[in-house]
């Protein structure tokens, strides 16, 4: 966590997928919308990444993003990369999608720093599933859920900041 002054901290959470261009800058433009609903957009800062380098540098994939427009969340300044060692410095949360993710970052991530690991959907616990599923074969139902999946994980990370780093 980075601090900028007593009782001022800034929290940086990163979203991981596979490509980067459905579950996770989704997860990003939701996150940050939120927090700067709830005054914090100061307070935290959001970016995603993907586990595999298939669309390095593409827009999110057409669906997510007009399923987040149509919510009021914009996804259109984002960009897909790849994530990096050095994100479990930068990051002081690293948000999975879903398990493979998890257990592939838990490979990448460097010794003491196992802690700034997670799994999203711990998050929302009334959904009963540990993964938010990839949309990207299915239709356009499947981004809906995959939305109300993570608004449900986002209110549940943020009050989660809010109780223990903020």
């Amino acid at each position: 966590m980075t601090v900028r002054g007593k009782g001022d901290a800034v929290v940086k959470v990163l979203f991981v997928c596979t490509g980067n261009i459905c579950r996770s800058p989704t997860a990003e433009g939701v996150f940050r919308a939120l927090a700067a609903r709830e005054g914090l957009a100061d307070r935290i800062s959001t970016d995603s990444a993907g586990t595999d380098s298939y669309h390095v540098g593409e827009a999110p994939d057409g669906r997510a993003s007009a399923a987040a427009k149509a919510r009021g969340i914009s996804l259109d300044d984002l960009r897909a990369h790849q994530v990096r060692a050095g994100d479990f410095e930068t990051f002081d949360l690293v948000v999975a999608m879903d398990r493979g993710h998890h257990s592939r970052l838990s490979r990448l991530c460097p010794r003491g720093r196992e802690q700034r690991l997670h799994l999203f959907m711990r998050y929302a616990p009334q959904f009963g599933v540990p993964d938010v599923p990839d949309p990207y074969y299915g239709g356009a139902d499947g981004f809906e859920q995959v939305l109300d999946m993570i608004e449900a994980g986002c209110d549940g990370l943020l009050g989660h900041i809010r109780n223990t780093m903020l």
